[in-house]
């Protein structure tokens, strides 16, 4: 079994809560479980501090945020025009997206999704400053997060925002629901 999760939030995530993804990445690496994050600024960035090699970081282009390593969407490839497409069915306002923010949103995809398309993560810890754990709690503070979080909502997939006072709860709920399925 494929133990991942994704590991994303807001740019302006409080430092207190930078501080628990960072322990919460650390001790789940520990378990065995690889993180899939996308190179941003903020919460991405301190999931990825605490992981030393279960990662996979998927960018937009090449360089986003002075990143020249991780799996890079290539919006020409058969893979990229399909992240590409369920970015703007997904979006509640496709037509506003200019070309780099669509990268950013079909980067978006792979985070819950894998590389393939076909491997979805076990569940998503986040921060946004809404707490949005289900699409239909999307808002204009959601973010660019919104976009990863509605994906998960829609497949099912436990999102756990560490901005809502129950996350200890649904993150244990998460984890055993997992170890359940040995």
């Amino acid at each position: 079994m494929n133990l991942t999760y994704a590991g994303i939030g807001s740019r302006k995530t409080p430092q207190n809560i930078l501080n628990i993804m960072t322990k919460l990445a650390t001790k789940l690496e520990q378990k065995g479980y690889t993180l899939n994050s996308g190179g941003a600024k903020g919460a991405d960035e301190y999931f990825e501090k605490g992981v030393q090699s279960n990662k996979n970081i998927f960018i937009p282009w090449l360089g986003f945020n002075g990143i020249f390593e991780g799996i890079v969407h290539n919006p020409n490839s058969n893979i990229g025009i399909k992240a590409t497409k369920l970015a703007i069915e997904t979006h509640p306002r496709p037509h506003k997206l200019t070309k780099e923010s669509l990268k950013l949103m079909a980067r978006n995809c792979y985070q819950i999704l894998g590389e393939d398309l076909k491997t979805p993560v076990d569940f998503v810890i986040c921060w946004t400053p809404c707490g949005m754990e289900y699409e239909h709690q999307r808002t204009i503070y959601s973010g660019g997060t919104s976009q990863a979080i509605s994906i998960a909502s829609n497949l099912g997939i436990p999102v756990i925002n560490l901005k809502n006072e129950n996350w200890k709860l649904r993150f244990r709920e998460a984890i055993e629901n997992i170890q359940d399925e040995f």
